[in-house]
C-alpha cells in the first residue's frame, strides 16, 4: 500500500488542478462584480480576460515547467507548484482590484502548469506496458475534478464569492503536505539533463522533439485533436441553449453526466480496449468515435437523444492517452519532461484557439443573415479535423518502428 501512495498523490494532484479551473467558474462572475463595481456584462469582459490570461501562461509555461523537473527531479517542482497554488488561492480570496484578480490569474496559470511534470513522473513511474493505462487514470482524475469542482464552487458559493478560494486553498495545502510525507523522487540523478533556455518555452521544445523520427506529424495529430475535442466547452452551453432551449441547470447536469463518463471510460473501460487492439488500433478507434458522435450531435434535433449520447462522446477520449504513450515511447528518459510540457502547452493552445474558432463559427451558422441555419457547424467542423488527423496518422504510423507493448 504503501508503494502506491505517490501514484495516488499524481492523482489527487491532477484532480484538484481540474477543480480549482472548475470550483471558481458559479462565482467568479460575483467576484469580478464585487470588486469592479460593474454590471455582468463588463463582469463577463473581464471574465474572458482572465481566462485567456490563465490559458496563456500554461501556454508559455508547461515546458519550462517540464523542463526544470527533467533536471531538478519531479519532486521538488511538484511540490514547489503546490505551495505557490496555496497562495494564489488565497489572494484571489482576499483580492479587492481586479488587477490583483488578473495578478492571481497569471499566477495561477504559471503554477499549475505542472501536469507536465505530474505526466512525467506517470512516465516514470510506468512500465512500458502501462503507459497508455496509466495516462487514461491521469484523463479521468481531470474528468473527477470537472466534476467535482463546478458542484463545489456552486455549494459554497452560498456562502460569498470568496468561499470557494478559501476552500480550495484548503485542499491544496492538504495535498502538499500528503505529497511532502509520501512523494519520493521519481527521476535518478544520473537520468536528470542539464537545463537549456532554448528548449524551456513552447517554440524550443517544439523544434527540439520534432527532430526526432516521426513525432512532428504525430505533434500535429495531438493539435487538431484539442482543437476538435474542446468544442464541448467552448460551444455547449451556447448550442444547447440554441438548438435545445436548455437551462444553465440542464446544460451543467449535461456536462457533469459527460465528466462521470469520462472517469468511467478513462479509468476502467479504455484498459481492455488497449488490452484488445494495442495503442494503434486504441487511436484509431477513439478517432472514428468521435467522428460519429459530432455527427450525431450537430444533425440530430432531439436533446434527450444527444444527451444519452454522452457516454459515446466520452468514449471518443480514448484516443488521447493511447496517443500521449505512443509519443512518450519515442523519447528518452531524461526528455519526458519536456515532451510532456510540451504536450501541456499544445493543450493550452487548444483552450485558446478553439473557443475563437468554434464560437465563430456557431455565431456565423446561427445568425438571421447565415446562409444556412445549423447551429451545429462547429461540430461538423470538429468532425472534419478529426477526419484530418486519422489521415496524418495512418501516414505517420507507416513510418513509425515503434513497440507498443501490448
Amino acid at each position: 500500500m504503501q508503494s502506491r501512495l505517490p501514484f495516488h498523490f499524481i492523482l489527487i494532484t491532477l484532480v484538484l488542478n481540474a477543480m480549482g479551473i472548475g470550483i471558481i467558474m458559479p462565482v467568479m462572475p460575483d467576484l469580478i462584480r464585487d470588486v469592479t463595481g460593474t454590471d455582468l456584462a463588463h463582469a463577463t469582459i473581464w471574465g474572458g480576460v482572465l481566462a485567456t490570461s490563465f490559458a496563456v501562461m500554461q501556454f508559455l509555461f508547461s515546458p519550462l515547467i517540464g523542463s526544470l523537473s527533467d533536471r531538478f527531479g519531479r519532486r521538488p517542482v511538484l511540490l514547489a507548484s503546490l505551495l505557490v497554488v496555496t497562495l494564489d488561492y488565497l489572494l484571489m480570496a482576499t483580492a479587492n482590484t481586479i488587477w490583483l484578480l488578473l495578478a492571481a490569474r497569471i499566477i495561477g496559470g504559471i503554477a499549475t502548469a505542472t501536469q507536465s511534470t505530474a505526466s512525467a513522473l506517470m512516465a516514470d513511474v510506468s512500465a512500458p506496458a502501462e503507459k497508455a493505462k496509466n495516462f487514461a487514470l491521469t484523463s479521468a482524475a481531470f474528468g473527477l475534478g470537472f466534476v467535482l469542482g463546478p458542484v463545489l464552487g456552486g455549494v459554497l458559493g452560498s456562502y460569498g464569492p470568496r468561499a470557494p478560494f478559501l476552500a480550495a486553498a484548503a485542499l491544496t495545502a492538504a495535498n502538499f503536505a500528503f505529497g511532502w510525507l509520501v512523494m519520493r523522487e521519481s527521476l535518478p540523478a544520473g537520468l536528470r539533463r542539464p537545463f537549456e533556455w532554448h528548449r524551456a518555452n513552447p517554440l524550443g521544445a517544439l523544434r527540439h522533439i520534432a527532430r526526432l523520427p516521426g513525432l512532428g506529424p504525430l505533434l500535429l495529430v495531438v493539435f487538431l485533436n484539442q482543437i476538435a475535442f474542446f468544442v464541448y466547452p467552448s460551444i455547449w452551453a451556447y448550442f444547447t441553449r440554441a438548438r435545445y432551449g436548455w437551462s444553465p441547470a440542464m446544460v451543467g447536469y449535461s456536462l457533469a453526466l459527460f465528466g462521470l463518463s469520462m472517469v468511467l471510460v478513462q479509468g476502467w473501460l479504455i484498459r481492455p480496449i488497449l488490452a484488445r487492439l494495442g495503442e494503434r488500433g486504441t487511436v484509431f478507434l477513439g478517432f472514428s468515435i468521435e467522428i460519429l458522435s459530432f455527427l450525431l450531435i450537430a444533425l440530430i434535433p432531439n436533446g434527450l437523444i444527444v444527451l444519452a449520447l454522452t457516454p459515446l462522446s466520452a468514449l471518443g477520449g480514448i484516443a488521447g492517452p493511447a496517443l500521449q504513450a505512443i509519443l512518450s515511447h519515442r523519447v528518452a528518459p531524461d526528455q519526458q519532461g519536456e515532451l510532456q510540457g510540451l504536450l501541456a502547452s499544445i493543450g493550452s493552445l487548444g483552450m485558446i484557439l478553439s473557443p475563437l474558432i468554434m464560437t465563430q463559427t456557431f455565431a456565423f451558422f446561427s445568425s438571421p443573415a447565415a446562409p444556412l441555419h445549423l447551429p451545429g457547424a462547429p461540430f461538423l467542423l470538429s468532425a472534419l479535423l478529426i477526419g484530418t488527423c486519422i489521415l496524418i496518422l495512418r501516414r505517420a504510423l507507416g513510418a513509425l518502428s515503434v513497440t507498443e507493448g501490448t
